[in-house]
C-alpha cells in the first residue's frame, strides 16, 4: 500500500474519533473506549509498523534538526509522523474529555478547544490547562469572597 493511501485511510479514522468526542456526552463510556483508547491504538500500531519497516533505510535521524528534516523527506517516516500526531492528539482529546468530566466541567464548556487539541495539539492542551487554572482562581476567589 502506497503512504498516500495509507495517509487516505490514517486521517478519516482518527476524524471519526474526533466526531465521536463531539458527541461523548450520547455514551461518555462506549466513545472513551473507541476513541480514547481503541482509534489511538490502531494509529499508535500503524506509526510503529511504518517505523519499524521504513525507519532504517530513511535518511536523517534525531541528532541535528538537519537530520529531522533529512527524516521527514522519506514518505514513509513523513506519514508516521503524521500518523503519530494523530494517534496522540486524539489520546490527549479524549483524556482532556476524561478529566473535564472529573473536574465537572459542562461538554460545551470544553467542547471548543477539542478543535484546537486537533489542528494544534499542545496549544490546545495548553488552553485545556488555562481553562482549569482560570476555574480553580474563580473558585478560590468565590470560596476566599464567601468565608472572608
Amino acid at each position: 500500500m502506497t503512504p498516500e493511501t495509507l495517509f487516505m485511510i490514517a486521517n478519516p479514522l482518527a476524524l471519526m474519533g474526533w466526531l465521536a468526542l463531539a458527541i461523548a456526552p450520547l455514551a461518555p463510556r462506549l466513545i472513551d473506549l473507541f476513541a480514547g483508547w481503541v482509534l489511538p491504538g490502531l494509529l499508535s500500531l500503524a506509526y510503529a509498523v511504518l517505523m519499524l519497516v521504513h525507519f532504517a533505510d530513511a535518511p536523517g535521524g534525531f541528532q541535528t534538526l538537519a537530520d529531522v528534516q533529512a527524516l521527514f523527506t522519506d514518505a514513509d517516516v513523513a506519514l508516521a509522523g503524521w500518523v503519530h500526531y494523530l494517534a496522540f492528539d486524539l489520546f490527549i482529546g479524549a483524556w482532556i474529555l476524561r478529566d473535564a468530566r472529573r473536574e465537572g466541567f459542562a461538554h460545551w464548556v470544553v467542547l471548543p478547544i477539542l478543535p484546537f487539541v486537533f489542528l494544534v495539539g499542545p496549544a490546545g492542551f495548553v488552553a485545556y490547562l488555562a481553562l482549569k487554572l482560570l476555574r480553580r482562581g474563580i473558585q478560590s476567589t468565590d470560596s476566599e469572597a464567601r468565608h472572608g
